[in-house]
């Protein structure tokens, strides 16, 4: 989940049906005009520098200002709906024979780093860059800075796992869902029985975001080829429990992304998740113990690993909680949400292997997280913390699953 991503829709809910139903055909006669006037060649756009700053260009010449709005620019406090957030920064861009250009002032650390263009007002993905992520209903243009952390991200010359679309089918919400699978390299070919660890994602995300905004697949494969994590497979669900998969890969067709969503944090994930537990079991060839189960997800996944793994305390010997949010709702009436410091207790006295709680120090559940440290630090119930800067944003869950996962198993 990314709460600055509503603002910008919010704000911007002007330009909504424009840009869904035109973005494609600017995408592309924008860069067919490039393309034209530049006698075939291209703008150059992100152009990453060996000192690793990166200079970003725009062919407009009938535009009166671009800019560039990035998560490698300093933020910006954001009113919303929901309160004040860290938004993503914005730069201007200087025109020079009808191409914008900025260059960042200063080289980027190695990150995966996500940006769009405002053209006089109106967001546009860049047309020189064909690299694209959907983060809930936004779609922002991606590029690298690769070493450190973000050599992770790669895909390196190391053995590789696989990602499978899977369906299952769930009586409790009476519908066929999908999850997205990772097995490890060799599982296909051997006989071994493996560990799993159920990864999951925040308010508006679904089955998808892990493994495209969060690179599992490459951080897993990159893990394990160098000995820090054991061979696992990874189970990314959909926790929308009204929904049967990833928006457009349903029965839905091409509805819109949507955060409001029914069946939201009020029970009905949690209550059917022991399915996708048996589902999993049955189909694959897992440890089907609870050490060798472990449940964590950010924000609103991490919601839901903290309730899940108090309500299921034989479920799972490892919980990480990646930016989350804590207590429900108060007019949430669920089973699942009652007696919690009781179930609290339960599965505490069971001694889970690790509790593991991670967050920003400019997240916005920063105080939320650091209520609930205090009721488990006067309970005298042990667990790990880790805190890094910045907000909620995917840059900090790559780096919680980075950490997490060499803890596993």
């Amino acid at each position: 989940m990314y709460f600055k991503t509503i603002y910008i829709n919010y704000k911007q809910k002007q330009y909504e049906e424009v840009f869904l139903v035109s973005a494609l055909w600017l995408t592309c006669a924008v860069a067919s005009a490039q393309q034209a006037l530049w006698g075939g060649s291209p703008v150059v756009s992100p152009e990453i520098h060996d000192n690793h700053t990166v200079t970003f260009r725009l062919k407009a010449p009938n535009a009166r200002s671009v800019q560039v709005t990035g998560d490698f620019l300093p933020t910006q406090k954001i009113e919303t709906p929901f309160g004040e957030f860290d938004g993503p920064g914005v730069a201007d861009l200087v025109q020079k024979d009808g191409v914008w250009e900025f260059t960042t002032p200063h080289p980027l650390e190695p990150e995966l780093y996500s940006y769009t263009f405002l053209v006089d007002g109106l967001k546009i993905n860049d047309p020189g860059n064909v690299y694209m992520i959907r983060d809930v209903a936004s779609v922002t243009n991606v590029f690298l800075i690769g070493g450190g952390r973000a050599d992770l991200y790669k895909v390196n010359k190391v053995p590789h796992g696989t990602l499978a679309k899977v369906w299952y089918n769930s009586p409790a919400l009476g519908m066929d869902r999908r999850l997205t699978v990772y097995t490890p390299a060799g599982y296909e070919s051997g006989d071994t029985r493996y560990p799993v660890f159920y990864l999951l994602h925040g308010m508006g995300g679904d089955e998808n975001a892990w493994s495209e905004l969060g690179r599992t697949a490459q951080i897993l494969d990159n893990l394990i080829a160098q000995g820090k994590d054991r061979p696992m497979i990874v189970v990314m669900t959909n926790g929308n429990a009204a929904l049967e998969a990833a928006p457009g890969e349903s029965s839905l067709g091409y509805a819109p992304p949507n955060m409001q969503l029914p069946k939201t944090m009020e029970g009905s994930f949690e209550t059917a998740f022991p399915e996708i537990v048996s589902f999993i079991d049955t189909t694959y060839r897992t440890i089907p113990d609870k050490q060798s189960r472990a449940i964590a997800g950010l924000s609103m996944g991490g919601f839901h690993s903290m309730h899940i793994s108090k309500e299921y305390p034989d479920m799972f010997g490892y919980v990480g909680l990646f930016s989350a949010a804590i207590m429900p709702d108060p007019n949430t009436t669920s089973p699942v949400y009652q007696d919690i410091e009781r179930k609290l207790k339960v599965q505490f006295d069971q001694k889970p292997a690790l509790y593991w709680i991670a967050i920003g120090k400019t997240d916005f559940l920063y105080q939320a997280n650091t209520d609930y440290r205090k009721l488990l630090d006067e309970k005298g119930y042990p667990y790990e913390y880790y805190e890094t800067d910045e907000g909620h944003i995917w840059k900090n869950w790559r780096i919680y699953l980075m950490e997490f996962a060499p803890k596993l198993f």
